[in-house]
């Protein structure tokens, strides 16, 4: 991950991957088959690992705004080339072309996060403490405006930072989502 997004996939050929983990990049192909095995394994890798952090934040004790707060942060890239972001990007870039195989496991991933947001906007609802949307229509565009603009933190698009999408989300769910109190 931390060489895709220092160099870019372009850059990366699997005999400076193979140098860099210590294995011949014909090990690495036995095991990945190809290049976009290995970028899909290694988002799965790291989708695993924001699944069990997510899973905790959201099991957290504490209002279902706070979380949906927390939702968002673990969502918004860290800033410009954040590793995990960059690889989500090549992975999108290349899923056009992709088997039915890797496209299923690739929407896996999506649907976790969308299964979660989903829950927990049905928590709000039921409490009280978010308006009554439909849950599911509502995760749908609360996630799109998260890609778009994590897309533009992640490419560091000029003028647009992570302080910035977080006081534009957080504006956007207070004005479409909270309760009138």
């Amino acid at each position: 991950m931390d060489m895709i997004a220092e160099r870019g996939l372009e850059k990366l050929t699997m005999a400076a991957l193979g140098r860099e983990v210590g294995m011949s990049s014909g090990h690495l192909l036995y095991y990945f088959h190809s290049k976009d095995e290995l970028l899909l394994r290694t988002l799965e890798w790291s989708e695993g690992r924001l699944g069990a952090e997510r899973g905790r934040l959201l099991a957290r004790p504490g209002g279902a705004r706070e979380r949906l707060d927390a939702y968002v942060d673990l969502y918004v890239p860290d800033g410009h080339r954040d590793p995990h972001w960059t690889l989500w990007l090549e992975v999108w870039n290349r899923s056009q072309n992709a088997a039915e195989d890797a496209r299923d496991r690739q929407a896996a991933i999506e649907g976790a996060w969308h299964r979660d947001l989903v829950a927990l906007l049905a928590e709000g609802i039921s409490r009280g403490e978010f308006r009554p949307v439909d849950p599911d229509r509502y995760a749908a565009r609360l996630r799109a405006l998260l890609d778009g603009f994590s897309i533009h933190v992640a490419i560091g698009l000029r003028g647009t930072d992570r302080g910035q999408v977080l006081a534009h989300v957080r504006e956007f769910v207070e004005q479409t989502l909270l309760a009138d109190t």
